[in-house]
């Protein structure tokens, strides 16, 4: 079994990323884990979107 994570700052190009993976992937996916973070550094707010795909090659 192996994961590969995944981190991008708009879910745009995390979807992007995640469908390039798995368009590639021979193997099986065995989970799909997703995340959503913010933060406020000042003004501004920082998002973070992850996914964490276990899988078996």
């Amino acid at each position: 079994m192996k994961v590969k994570i995944f981190d991008e700052s708009h879910e745009k190009d995390l979807e992007a990323q995640v469908n390039q993976f798995l368009s590639e992937l021979t193997g099986e996916v065995v989970d799909i884990k997703f995340s959503t973070a913010i933060s406020v550094f000042g003004e501004d707010q920082i998002y973070c979107f992850t996914a964490m795909i276990i899988y078996v090659s």
